[in-house]
């Protein structure tokens, strides 16, 4: 291909100079210099178009059980939240069936919580975390100091702390409740830990919530019958029937893929 500056039998200095003159003599830009911006600008809703094409969800929720530790998820909703900034993430801590009640509602796309309840020919399931629940008490609830077992009857006159379920009367708890004993309920996790350490009862608190306290004494771990040291593996789950968006499917990628030491 012939140069324009050859067409024009003249050097490009010289054209850029002519077209300087007319732009002077014009008072308006021949050529505009936002033209790089422009394109940039362009390319950005290229990109946004692409995304929403690609069914790029505006919002996200993830229902998690709230015994559940939140540091192997932080990571990967932090990565998820720089890729995707329009997608508004929404973290629902739920008690008992809560997470899976979410998800089968349609009210939450992806779930962190045990596999009780959960239909499983309706449910994609992997394994993420395992959280160890664990009976404690304030040193001033006056259990008696043995190594034995405390056996039911020795714990009816303590009450027993525990939080209500968030997902209906069918997931209530109901195992490692103490017959005969007195029972407060509360709305979460850490109403119920701060009861317990004001030494107004005992009740099962996950271990990640409780290591400080445990170390320096103000709760006391205990051998009671009928409630041993549970430890129960918690599933990342989402329906089989629901169509996977963008979001959720990173998002979903990411969990466990990286856990803290």
């Amino acid at each position: 291909m012939v140069a324009e500056e050859e067409r024009l039998h003249k050097s490009q200095s010289a054209i850029s100079h002519t077209i300087r003159q007319l732009e002077e003599e014009l008072d308006l830009e021949l050529l505009s210099r936002e033209a790089s911006r422009v394109l940039r600008q362009m390319q950005g809703l290229r990109t946004t178009a692409s995304r929403l094409r690609a069914r790029e969800e505006p919002e996200l929720t993830i229902a998690v059980s709230a015994t559940m530790d939140l540091a192997p998820l932080l990571p990967a909703l932090a990565d998820t939240g720089r890729s995707h900034p329009a997608t508004h993430l929404r973290l629902r801590m739920e008690m008992m069936g809560g997470p899976i009640a979410r998800l089968m509602e349609g009210k939450a796309d992806i779930a962190l919580a045990s596999l009780d309840g959960v239909p499983l020919d309706e449910v994609e399931a992997e394994p993420v975390a395992e959280v160890t629940i664990r009976p404690v008490a304030a040193p001033g609830l006056g259990l008696p100091a043995s190594s034995r077992a405390l056996s039911a009857s020795e714990m009816q006159s303590h009450v027993q702390v525990v939080a209500a379920g968030t997902g209906g009367a069918a997931h209530e708890q109901s195992r490692d409740l103490l017959p005969g004993g007195l029972k407060w309920t509360v709305s979460d996790l850490a109403t119920k830990k701060q009861v317990i350490l004001a030494g107004l009862g005992w009740g099962g608190l996950p271990d990640h919530m409780t290591v400080e306290e445990r170390r320096s004494g103000a709760l006391l771990s205990l051998n009671l019958e009928g409630f041993p040291l549970r430890r129960t593996m918690i599933f990342k789950m989402r329906r089989r029937d629901q169509a996977i968006g963008v979001v959720a499917d990173e998002l979903w990628s990411k969990i466990g893929s990286a856990k803290p030491e």
